[in-house]
């Protein structure tokens, strides 16, 4: 029992201040964790192991860009090498100078040729990274458009739980300023403490417990006058008694 009393009209009232307090609850859970959560939260580790593979293939495709530089000026420099020993060649008479430079001309051809192979090499590998870079932002794609969808669905199932929550708690007010003070009270007490305010009592059971009532408590509940406030001896909620408690 409690020390509270007041109509049993009031009393049957809280029933739906607690349905709709539950409404709210169940809203305030859905904001914090929509449906889409899960999946979103499936897909960061695929994105974040593609963006790790992005940026080893990026390291990789810039240095072998920075070593194909490299080579395009070393085989510059051989080239230039090459056409100052022509143009001297041409201008000497020294047998002996012409044999050298042609030796070191010979040389310059050798190692021009081991550059530009060594370029082709480079160039294939780029390629090769280039087709590997387009694969992994093709899926990075297809994972991004999968994540902005959901977080579109997410944001307006999230929208539509706040709207559904906004409303529940207007006509929550509503109600409950209707009702007496110190009713609304035991009740807000009660729920804080036990996690439900108010509930019917149906064929001796309590439906905030799911439990039926002691012998003794049935009757101790019984016999109370329709405008006492009871309790739940297991819940602690309010009892709502009609005629089929």
């Amino acid at each position: 029992m409690s020390a509270v009393k007041t109509d049993p009209r009031d009393q049957r009232e809280l029933l739906r201040v607690q349905e709709l307090d539950t409404s709210i609850a169940q809203a305030t859970r859905s904001i914090a964790n929509p449906s889409q959560a899960k999946q979103l939260a499936e897909l960061e580790p695929q994105a974040a192991e593609i963006r790790g593979r992005r940026l080893g293939v990026t390291g990789e495709l810039e240095d072998a860009r920075a070593e194909l530089s490299r080579l395009e000026s070393d085989v510059e420099v051989v080239e230039a090498r090459m056409a100052r020993d022509s143009e001297r060649v041409q201008h000497t008479a020294s047998v002996k100078d012409v044999a050298a430079l042609e030796a070191e001309l010979q040389s310059l051809r050798k190692r021009r040729s081991d550059l530009e192979d060594i370029e082709l090499a480079i160039m294939e590998r780029i390629e090769t990274l280039e087709a590997q870079l387009a694969g992994i932002d093709a899926e990075g794609a297809e994972i991004g458009a999968k994540v902005s969808q959901l977080e579109i669905e997410r944001a307006a199932e999230v929208e539509t739980w706040e709207r559904k929550r906004s409303d529940a708690a207007a006509d929550r007010a509503a109600i409950a300023s209707g009702l007496p003070a110190e009713l609304v009270a035991l009740y807000e007490k009660q729920r804080d403490r036990y996690g439900i305010g108010a509930a019917r009592l149906v064929g001796g059971v309590s439906l905030a417990s799911n439990m039926k009532l002691s012998p003794s408590d049935l009757a101790d509940v019984r016999s109370a006058a329709d405008d006492e406030v009871v309790l739940c001896p297991d819940s602690g909620a309010i009892l709502i008694r009609d005629e089929n408690s």
